[in-house]
């Protein structure tokens, strides 16, 4: 796996009246989110590959749905620089994904439903109050990206 990238198995608890899962706790890691968001992804719909500069993000995909996760990295000097590491999450393989800076990123929706996931990242976006720019780098957006999703 790419350096400083954390997947953390998720474990569903389940009885008569459905399930819970824990899915981040402080005193497993020094990771500290400041805020947190949803995002629901149609099916065959891809989000991303970006990237940031500062802000690590703390996905979650637990369902319903699954998607496939694409992670590069692109830190310079790093051993697997460029390469491309991928993974099915979601409903079917339920993660916590701690992404880190340097590291592109996307998913793509393989469901045949909608599917969820629950960003928790470390910084907050546009930083304090909105004010700040966005901490991303676009990939999807430059025709000659290196990073693609299929």
């Amino acid at each position: 796996m790419i350096e400083g990238v954390i997947i953390k198995k998720l474990e569903k608890f389940s009885d008569e009246r459905g399930w819970l899962c824990e899915l981040w706790r402080g005193d497993e890691s020094d990771y500290n989110p400041v805020m947190a968001y949803l995002s629901k992804t149609e099916p065959g719909v891809v989000r991303g590959p970006h990237e940031h500069k500062e802000q690590s993000d703390g996905f979650v995909f637990a369902g319903p749905g699954n998607f496939k996760l694409y992670l590069w990295e692109n830190r310079e000097g790093k051993s697997k620089y460029r390469e491309l590491e991928s993974l099915e999450v979601g409903e079917s393989n339920p993660v916590m994904v701690i992404v880190p800076p340097g590291v592109v990123h996307g998913y793509k929706c393989i469901s045949d439903i909608p599917a969820y996931n629950i960003n928790l990242p470390d910084k907050l976006y546009k930083g304090e109050g909105k004010k700040e720019e966005v901490d991303e780098i676009r990939w999807e957006k430059d025709p000659k990206s290196p990073f693609k999703i299929e």
